[in-house]
């Protein structure tokens, strides 16, 4: 993508991207370690002491990081190197990497959040050493790598913007594992809904008129959620599990409980969906006589706020180094999981594509777990890094590129406020190859 007004040639430009590079190999043993340290300690939300402890030492001994563990909440923390360059006093362009390492119960780190983990800490440490060896860049910068807990469950970055932990943040990087490359996919929004059912237990075969059977009303709702989906638009989703339907057969169950997701491409439409999926909830509790109480998570996740000017930077980089991103249209428009990075989107200009392991396998499944800790992993893993590093080198250098990315943001969240659909901004309509799923099936 062509720019006027870089603050260094095209030359050096090239040179300075070449130099993250070099800075993240010269890493890349430290980097595989730190990523394997993750991945064989899988943790849950909120509760990744070891992961935050391993990163939190990493980058202590990391010359010139200042790091704050425990930043905002628990199991999140705060990295940070410079300013550096310009002038003192002159206003400070921050760039954030973002870090998550909690992992899925049962299968560990079955969406590879070791590796974006890798990721962010590789792409801050390119970046970190092409600034070292320019103290007169004209741009005073500040590189700010944020651990974000509780991705898969909860919303760790969502406690985060609340706390503050984002503002003066100007641009945001993470990648994400996947089957394919990608510079963007479309993430939902998603709320998550517990309705819990109480009756009456009663002897099933003896005196069954003296209960209220809750089960009843677990199956009735689920029932209804079923046939609600006909009514629902294409691209919204509905789904759950009954989480606890009784103790013993011969036993009316007096408590049952669902867990249901609710999706919508637009985060503006979730209070629609929810609307009509309390009505069957309600409903089936009316039906069968019991009391329902429902639940919803603590946080909804956002949509992605999608910035094509990052997005076609980094295609551009990626291809420089060899990445094959996926040429299938329909894949990069289907919307797919769902990421509490939705709502940073909405905070700050960001990225957050996609990235090739070296497996077929799918996310949340075993096989992806063993993909995420090999060290196959790793070419790909450290090649995304250097494409994210030398993103923020053509926004950071290139005066008229940063604009672009904030002038976009602006519009987006405006028209997202006004209920309007984002426009590409030019984006690419190249024939795109599909990947074996959608990716980033992420939180959820």
């Amino acid at each position: 993508m062509a720019a006027q007004n870089c603050t260094v040639s095209r030359e050096q430009l090239d040179q300075c991207k070449q130099k993250a590079g070099r800075c993240i190999d010269e890493a890349q043993n430290s980097l595989f370690l730190l990523s394997k340290d993750i991945w064989s300690c899988p943790e849950l939300a909120y509760e990744e002491k070891k992961s935050h402890d391993r990163l939190v030492r990493f980058f202590s001994e990391e010359k010139g990081w200042h790091v704050e563990g425990h930043y905002t909440q628990e199991t999140a923390f705060r990295a940070s190197w410079g300013p550096v360059g310009g002038k003192e006093g002159d206003d400070v362009l921050n760039m954030a990497f973002l870090c998550e390492y909690d992992a899925l119960p049962g299968i560990g780190h079955a969406c590879g959040h070791n590796l974006i983990a890798e990721v962010g800490a590789a792409a801050a440490l390119g970046l970190k050493g092409v600034l070292e060896s320019m103290p007169d860049c004209s741009v005073r910068t500040k590189v700010t790598v944020l651990g974000t807990p509780a991705e898969e469950e909860g919303g760790g970055k969502v406690d985060m913007i609340l706390a503050g932990a984002f503002e003066g943040i100007d641009v945001v990087f993470m990648a994400h594992p996947s089957q394919e490359d990608a510079p963007y996919l479309p993430a939902v929004a998603v709320v998550d809904v517990t309705a819990k059912y109480y009756g009456k237990a009663a002897h099933a075969s003896a005196y069954p008129w003296e209960g209220i059977n809750a089960l009843d009303a677990a199956v009735s709702a689920y029932n209804s959620l079923s046939a609600l989906r006909q009514q629902l638009k294409p691209d919204w989703r509905v789904h759950g599990i009954i989480k606890h339907g009784g103790v013993k057969p011969n036993i009316i169950p007096d408590y049952t409980e669902l867990v249901f997701y609710l999706r919508t491409p637009k985060w503006q439409d979730l209070s629609t969906i929810k609307a009509k999926a309390e009505m069957c909830f309600r409903s089936a509790a009316m039906a069968t006589g019991c009391r329902v109480e429902l639940e919803y998570s603590k946080h909804e996740y956002h949509s992605i706020l999608r910035n094509t000017t990052l997005d076609r930077l980094y295609e551009e980089n990626g291809r420089a180094l060899g990445v094959q991103f996926t040429t299938d249209q329909e894949v990069l428009s289907s919307s797919s999981g769902s990421t509490d990075f939705g709502n940073v989107s909405f905070v700050a200009p960001g990225i957050h594509p996609y990235f090739y392991i070296g497996t077929a396998a799918l996310n949340h499944t075993a096989e992806y777990t063993a993909a995420a800790g090999a060290e196959e992993a790793q070419f790909y893993t450290l090649r995304t890094a250097k494409a994210l590093a030398m993103t923020a080198l053509d926004v950071l250098l290139c005066p008229e590129l940063l604009q672009r990315v904030r002038d976009e943001f602006a519009e987006a969240k405006l028209s997202e406020q006004r209920g309007q659909p984002q426009q590409a901004g030019g984006a690419s309509t190249k024939p795109q190859q599909r990947p074996q799923q959608p990716a980033g099936a992420s939180s959820a």
